[in-house]
Parts: C-alpha cells; sequence; structure tokens
C-alpha cells in the first residue's frame, strides 16, 4: 500500500476539488483543502478529522497563501502534492468581455495557479520529491466560441507547466497537466459562470443562440465528479504519472481531433514551412 501523503487542494469547497479531497481522505492521504470562503468549506467537509486541514485561500492573495501553507508546515511538516485546481468561467465574446474581466480570469485560473506553486517549490525542492497537478481543460487544447477569456488562461496554464517539468525534475518533483472534458461541476451554474458585461450589437444573434446552449449544458454534463477523482489518486500513486492526461472519452475525442487538423494543417504546408533556411 502506498505510504500516506500531504496534499494542498485549492478550489476544494466544491465540484473536481472537493471530489479530489474525498478520494485522498479515503486513501489513507492527508488533505489541506483551501478555498476563499471557509466556512463553505467548513460545511462541504462536517467535522474536522485529524487527518483534515480547512485553510482560507484566496489563489489571487499572496498573503493569504503565505499563511496557509504555513499552516499545512505547522500541521504535517510537508506537502507532497500540490492540486492546483481553483478557478472561474469569463464566458462571452472576446469584445464584450471587458479588459478587466480577461484580467480577473487570467488572475485566477494561470497566476493563481502560479503563485501558490511558487509557494510550494521550495517545500517539495528541499525534499527532493513532489507532484505538481494542475486542472486544465479541453479548451487548454482547442479554443471554443465563448471561451476566449477561459481558454487564453488554459492553454496559458498548459504552455506555464510544459515548460516547469523540465525545471523540477531534477529535484524528483513530477508534473502532470489534467485536461477534463465536460464533468458535471457547478462551473456552470449561475452563480460561477460570469457573462460578457459589454454588449456589441452584431453578436447579438449569436449571444441569443449561444448563452441558451451554455445555460442547458448546467447540470446535463456527462463526466462524473467522483470518478475523474479515484483516477487520479491512481495516477498521482505512480512511479512515473504522466505529464497530460485526459479526463473522459469526449476530451479524447477532442485532443484526437486536435491531432488529426494539426497534422493536416502540417502537411498543406509542410514544403513552404521546410523552404525557409538561409543558403
Amino acid at each position: 500500500m502506498e505510504k500516506s501523503k500531504v496534499w494542498l487542494i485549492t478550489g476544494a469547497s466544491s465540484g473536481i476539488g472537493l471530489e479530489i479531497a474525498r478520494s485522498a481522505l479515503a486513501a489513507g492521504h492527508k488533505v489541506v483543502a483551501t478555498g476563499r470562503n471557509a466556512d463553505k468549506l467548513s460545511q462541504s467537509f462536517g467535522e474536522v478529522a485529524d487527518n483534515l486541514l480547512i485553510a482560507k485561500m484566496d489563489v489571487t492573495n499572496l498573503k493569504e497563501i503565505e499563511t496557509a501553507v504555513k499552516s499545512v508546515v505547522d500541521k504535517f511538516a510537508t506537502i507532497d502534492v500540490l492540486v492546483n485546481n481553483a478557478g472561474s468561467f469569463y464566458a462571452g465574446f472576446f469584445e464584450e468581455l471587458s479588459t478587466q474581466q480577461m484580467e480577473l480570469q487570467l488572475a485566477t485560473s494561470l497566476f493563481g495557479p502560479m503563485n501558490v506553486t511558487r509557494a510550494v517549490l521550495p517545500i517539495m525542492r528541499k525534499n527532493r520529491s513532489g507532484h505538481i497537478i494542475s486542472i486544465s481543460s479541453t479548451a487548454g487544447l482547442v479554443g471554443y466560441e465563448y471561451c476566449s477569456a477561459y481558454s487564453a488562461s488554459k492553454f496559458g496554464l498548459e504552455g506555464w507547466m510544459d515548460s516547469l517539468a523540465p525545471e523540477v525534475a531534477p529535484f524528483g518533483i513530477h508534473t502532470t497537466i489534467v485536461e477534463p472534458g465536460f464533468f458535471r461541476t457547478g462551473l456552470l451554474t449561475p452563480g460561477s459562470t460570469i457573462w460578457a458585461e459589454n454588449q456589441v450589437e452584431d453578436y447579438a444573434a449569436k449571444n441569443a443562440e449561444l448563452r441558451p446552449f451554455w445555460n442547458s449544458m448546467n447540470g446535463q454534463q456527462g463526466g462524473d465528479p467522483a470518478k475523474l477523482a479515484t483516477a487520479l489518486i491512481q495516477i498521482a500513486s505512480e512511479k512515473e504519472p504522466p505529464k497530460r492526461w485526459l479526463a473522459g472519452a469526449d476530451a479524447i475525442e477532442t485532443a484526437e481531433q486536435k491531432v488529426a487538423e494539426f497534422q493536416k494543417q502540417i502537411n498543406a504546408y509542410r514544403d513552404l514551412s521546410s523552404s525557409l533556411a538561409i543558403e
């Protein structure tokens, strides 16, 4: 049986983060469940246990991150697995999303994981071991209408994680990007989806078509967050965990379509692309 590890999970009060925390606890690990609302976290987990620490932590607040990480070290002495899960969804056409909305999306879903990882890495480097898991999305592979802000944050997350991997590997630290398809979480609920605050008349007709679609997807997603969490605990126990893991049959289908389209575009301009060397 795998020895107990200390898991730090962001955005753990609901959805995928909550299920990962529950699965880690069930597997015998110690869990630090963090989120912006400590009361909501407490309600989600119920009774406090010796192997559970609940910590208020907004991933955009450096002081709260520092305080939370210190409290983890004080209670459990170390951090073995970091799950960057906290996120948000600013939905709408790029022109209708304000500059502030774009910045808020990036602050939570891109700079947030960077902030927490920067705080945790010194501990993992000292241990010469660790595993950084960042929850991305198929929107980190493919861009969709209404997802310009969200995809920008997830594409950025994946580029950062890809670059981080070889930097931390010499210290025995693994990295994994998780790319879920549609899972039945609270991301598309009215309280979690923030719509573009501006209106451009040219997009009115398409808005009338797309917004009802996104609203209708809430509660109808096919993926089970509990099953994703159980699978992730298994992946984290592997000696050589994957650098990238697709979660869901729909995620595999999306990735295969992306690969096929990319290969098609490579082949279409192969000769021109190959003719640019200095002679």
